[in-house]
């Protein structure tokens, strides 16, 4: 504890009222020393013993404890921090900084972890900030006195994405020190997308464009580029070095798509993490295209019709067979009001345009030719959707299990038809099937408890032959009412009943019969959300949440996930649902996560796809020059030094050499305490002023 001695002054009069009395005083007193009268300097020593009694003045003392310097460590721990030698640079420097300052004397040091995360950075709304270590200084500042902070030292490879123009904003006099990592010879590739679409039209071609830079340039004139979608094997193009590229792809399903793209690296590259991009479009249809054929009018055909024009994505085409050609009853064609069937158009020329074809209660009639449900058939085959609702003459021998199509439906007509009422039931397979399961009433699976839908009082008795094909609805009996299969690259559904239509009157309770088709006809144009058999991933908060769907009933094997930076753990999965297995695995990294179960890959982005703190990951020094230059810092470049040097400074003195850092020594100090003592007491003074004034009585007396 330290002591500082000054004087104060507590008048008991105003200074201006001080200041008169005295003219008053002295300036007769004066005038007396003028003339030469007789006591006039001991009056005008009254005088000033009266004045001073009057400014009452004390000696102070201030009881102060010197307060350390503060020396801010700040540590740069992003993503590009991990780029070999860094971390290791990086720790060896934070070791001997602290070494060298616990040396010096009434130092004391702070350190300040920083370089937040893009995880972190993103739950906070941030976005993509890069690499930030000016923000977590001024929190640290926050309960700082500005006066005590004697350096600020900065252990970074220099990329930093918010470098203040200058030091004052912070309140501080101090210099700023950067201990660089890494090396200085780096040399790097990266891959930068320049425009992407943010959707694009399925099934139609879209394009992005992309950049390859080599830094420092180097002299290869084109890279080798891989593509992927979803995680799908990846396709290889040349694309040029230093200028911009097109690149074309296409979609082939609705909903979000992953574009994985990866330029080959240099030879002795930083790192490989910004050779890669990824980039999420979202797969629109630009119409769904749906043909309805009805093979005579019925209760149900409007329901049909109804249920598909509800769809606001759906351009149907529905024809309905009033007038088959065996009817011949002499009524002239110019006094008919219907239209011909356009078969060619339809079947031969623009079967390809459509999304799906739905047989509504169809028979043979000699409508179709027998070559135009080939063309059918092949349209399935090569990837089209079909759906059978079947009728009575699906029994029959005009059955469309007769033609052609039969060899792509997936169950086949016994010749029975099962009259009387029954209620629809979902089947253990359909409890996992995404196109059944969770359906309003479809009871609960184990319970006992069926589906407590509106009764239906037809069916067609079929046989499941087809070894791939799934029964998701039984009818009475347990006979199969709704069945679906893959054949070849398309898709085939077929209902063993015409009594759907019940459901949309409300009849005895009625049916989810509107949820039933719509899953149905996406699932039959391979909607994502509605696969059987698919793995999903997203990123909720700081987890990794994975969801597995499958009809296999055995206990879900774990999958593995594979992290940004290409660590890879596994992750156990447990049953939620009937079909569905989840799992969740914290994530503490940004980037692009990969999640397998040795069949399928999902992706998921945490914060941002291409972070910003990969788009120039060499090592500089020109980010902080300007701060540096200003606050008198100086530039340690690890990888050339392997001591360091500290010194205490002066202000006013140079900061930083070729050799060393400063740490300014302010003497800052707090005050505990403050002694006061009157210099003249009043009695004191009143003592004085009356000795002074009996001298200069018995002086003048004489």
């Amino acid at each position: 504890m330290s002591g500082n001695l000054s004087i104060a002054w507590s008048p008991f009069l105003p200074w201006w009222a001080l200041a008169a009395l005295a003219a008053l005083v002295l300036l007769p007193v004066g005038y007396a020393l003028f003339r030469g009268a007789r006591g006039a300097l001991l009056r005008g020593l009254f005088a000033l013993v009266l004045l001073l009694a009057l400014a009452n003045p004390a000696a102070v003392v201030e009881k102060r404890d010197p307060l350390p310097d503060v020396a801010l460590v700040v540590v740069d721990r992003s993503a590009s921090q991990r780029i070999e030698p860094r971390p290791d640079q990086r720790n060896a420097a934070f070791l001997m900084l602290n070494r060298e300052l616990d040396a010096l004397p009434d130092t004391e040091v702070r350190i300040v972890e920083a370089g937040e995360n893009a995880m972190a950075a993103d739950e906070a709304g941030q976005g993509d900030p890069g690499t930030r270590l000016f923000g977590p200084l001024r929190r640290a500042l926050a309960d700082l006195a500005r006066e005590r902070v004697a350096a600020v030292f900065l252990i970074s490879d220099g990329r930093i994405h918010d470098v203040p123009a200058g030091l004052e904003e912070f309140g501080i006099d101090a210099p700023l020190h950067l201990l660089l990592t890494g090396r200085e010879d780096e040399q790097d590739r990266r891959l930068a997308l320049e425009q992407v679409p943010s959707f694009g039209i399925v099934g139609k071609p879209q394009s992005l464009t992309l950049q390859v830079s080599d830094r420092p340039g180097s002299t290869a004139q084109t890279a080798r580029l891989s593509i992927s979608r979803n995680g799908e094997t990846a396709r290889q193009v040349e694309v040029p070095v230093g200028r911009p590229a097109t690149v074309e792809f296409e979609l082939e399903r609705r909903g979000p798509t992953v574009l994985e793209l990866q330029v080959e690296p240099l030879d002795e590259e930083l790192t490989e993490v910004n050779n890669r991009a990824a980039v999420v479009v979202n797969g629109v249809r630009d119409r769904l295209r749906v043909l309805l054929v009805s093979g005579e009018p019925h209760p149900g055909e409007r329901a049909w019709r109804n249920i598909l024009k509800s769809d606001p994505s759906v351009d149907l085409v529905h024809f309905t067979i009033l007038r088959p050609p065996e009817k011949q009853d002499g009524t002239p064609i110019g006094e008919l009001s219907l239209i011909a069937f356009p078969t060619r158009e339809l079947f031969e020329l623009k079967l390809d345009e459509f999304d799906l074809v739905i047989f509504d209660r169809y028979r043979r009639r000699g409508v179709l030719p027998t070559i135009y449900l080939e063309n059918v058939a092949a349209y399935v085959e090569a990837g089209g959707a079909l759906l059978e609702a079947s009728g009575p003459s699906f029994a029959s021998p005009l059955s469309l299990a007769r033609t052609p199509l039969g060899r792509v439906l997936p169950a086949m007509p016994t010749g029975q038809i099962v009259e009387g009422g029954f209620r629809p039931q979902v089947t253990e397979l359909g409890h996992r099937h995404p196109v059944t399961a969770g359906l309003e009433g479809a009871g609960i699976p184990g319970s006992g408890r069926g589906a407590n839908w509106g009764r239906w009082f037809r069916q067609l008795e079929v046989s499941v032959d087809t070894p791939d094909a799934q029964t998701l609805l039984s009818g009475s009996g347990e006979r199969p009412l709704l069945v679906l299969d893959r054949v070849g690259e398309g898709r085939v559904a077929e209902l063993a009943s015409d009594h759907l239509w019940l459901w949309a009157r409300g009849f005895d309770g009625g049916g989810p019969q509107a949820e039933l088709v719509r899953r149905v006809a996406h699932w039959l144009m391979k909607e994502p959300d509605l696969e059987e058999e698919d793995l999903r991933a997203r990123v909720e908060g700081r987890q990794l949440v994975v969801r597995r769907q499958s009809l296999d009933s055995e206990a879900p094997s774990p999958v593995t996930v594979t992290a940004p930076d290409g660590t890879t753990r596994e992750l156990a999965l447990d049953n939620a649902l009937p079909g569905i297995a989840t799992g969740r695995l914290p994530i503490e990294e940004g980037g692009l996560y990969r999640v397998t179960d040795g069949t399928r890959i999902a992706l998921a982005a945490a914060g941002a796809l291409n972070p910003r703190e990969y788009e120039d990951p060499r090592a500089s020094a020109e980010p902080t020059q300007t701060l540096r230059d200003e606050s008198g810092g100086g530039l340690l470049r690890l990888a050339e030094t392997e001591e360091l040097v500290l010194r205490k400074v002066a202000p006013g003195r140079d900061r930083s050499g070729r050799d060393w850092l400063g740490v300014l020594e302010h003497g800052a100090y707090l005050v505990t305490g403050v002694e006061r003592t009157p210099l003249l007491p009043a009695l004191a003074g009143l003592l004085l002023a009356l000795g002074g004034l009996l001298v200069a009585w018995r002086r003048e007396g004489r």
